[in-house]
C-alpha cells in the first residue's frame, strides 16, 4: 500500500464539509484503488438513514476527477446493510473507463454499500442500472403504496436547507436531506417517515447546491416494485434555481417500505 496524499486539517473541497482525508493506492486488476481513512458510523433515525456515509466518497471522487466532480459529477449508490452506531467504516473508491467503482465497509468487510462514481451525467450508474432491471409489480402485488401512481409528477416544490454558514456548499448527505423535504408530496405524509433509503443518486448538473439558497423543485414516480420482503417506489427530485429554471441538480431515491413493518402485510 502507498500513500498517496494527506490533505491537511481545514482544506476545503466544493462539495461542502471540511475534509481531513489520507488517501492509499492498492494495486488492483482494473485499477488503482482508493481508500480513505476509517470513520465512526452515524446512526440516523428515518427514511435518510445510511445518507450520511455518502460524504465518505466525496474526498475519493474529488481525488480522481477533480473539484470539478462538484459541478458535474455523479454519485449512486445501493445499500446492502445497516452500521452499526459507531462502527468503524471505510470507503474505497476504484476507478474504471467510465465510471469508478465504490464500496463502504466495516472492519468485518461486510458490505454496507456499492455503488458508482462519475465526473459526467452517467447512464450506466448503479442506481440507472438497478432501475432498468426491475420488473413493475401488478397492482395485486403492491398494498402499502397502492395509493401512488407511476408517472404522477408533483411541481413548484419550495426547497432550502438552512447551514451554520449561509452560502456554504452543501454536502451529498446535505443534498439528500434537502431533496428529501419531497418526500411526503410523492408518497404522502402517512409513509414520508416509514420509508428505508434503499438506494440514492445525485446528479449534479450545475452544481454544487448552496446552503441557505432557495430552490424550486418538481418530482417524478419512476416506478413501483415489490420483492418478498418490500415495496419500493423509485422517484426523481429535479432541484432548479428559481431565478433562471435551470436544473442545478437531480436526486433519485429508491424508498423501501418493509412489509414485515405493515399491517397491509400481517
Amino acid at each position: 500500500m502507498i500513500l498517496h496524499k494527506t490533505k491537511k486539517p481545514g482544506d476545503m473541497t466544493g462539495c461542502g464539509k471540511e475534509t481531513k482525508m489520507r488517501v492509499a493506492h492498492e494495486a488492483t486488476g482494473e485499477g488503482t484503488t482508493l481508500v480513505g481513512p476509517s470513520f465512526p458510523s452515524r446512526h440516523r433515525a428515518g427514511p435518510l438513514s445510511g445518507a450520511a456515509h455518502l460524504d465518505a466518497f466525496v474526498p475519493l471522487l474529488v481525488d480522481l476527477y477533480g473539484e470539478g466532480w462538484c459541478a458535474g459529477g455523479n454519485l449512486s449508490v445501493l445499500f446492502k446493510a445497516a452500521a452499526q452506531d459507531g462502527e468503524m467504516l471505510t470507503a474505497q473508491a476504484t476507478p474504471g473507463r467510465e465510471r469508478a467503482r465504490l464500496e463502504l465497509r466495516s472492519p468485518a468487510m461486510a458490505l454496507i454499500c456499492q455503488g458508482t462514481g462519475a465526473d459526467h451525467a452517467d447512464a450506466g450508474s448503479e442506481l440507472s442500472r438497478r432501475l432498468l432491471t426491475q420488473e413493475a409489480a401488478p397492482r395485486s402485488a403492491i398494498r402499502i403504496l397502492a395509493g401512488l401512481s407511476i408517472g404522477a409528477e408533483v411541481h413548484d416544490l419550495t426547497l432550502s436547507l438552512p447551514g451554520a454558514a449561509a452560502g456554504a456548499a452543501l454536502s451529498p448527505s446535505e443534498v439528500v436531506e434537502l431533496a428529501a423535504a419531497a418526500l411526503s408530496p410523492v408518497v404522502g405524509a402517512d409513509l414520508a417517515h416509514k420509508g428505508q433509503l434503499g438506494g440514492v443518486e445525485i446528479q449534479f448538473l450545475e452544481g454544487p447546491l448552496r446552503a441557505g439558497a432557495a430552490y424550486l423543485a418538481r418530482t417524478r414516480l419512476h416506478a413501483i416494485t415489490e420483492s418478498p420482503e418490500a415495496e419500493a417506489a423509485w422517484f426523481d427530485v429535479l432541484i432548479a434555481d428559481p431565478k433562471t429554471g435551470k436544473d442545478q441538480a437531480r436526486v433519485t431515491f429508491c424508498l423501501r417500505f418493509m412489509k414485515a413493518a405493515s399491517p397491509l402485510w400481517a
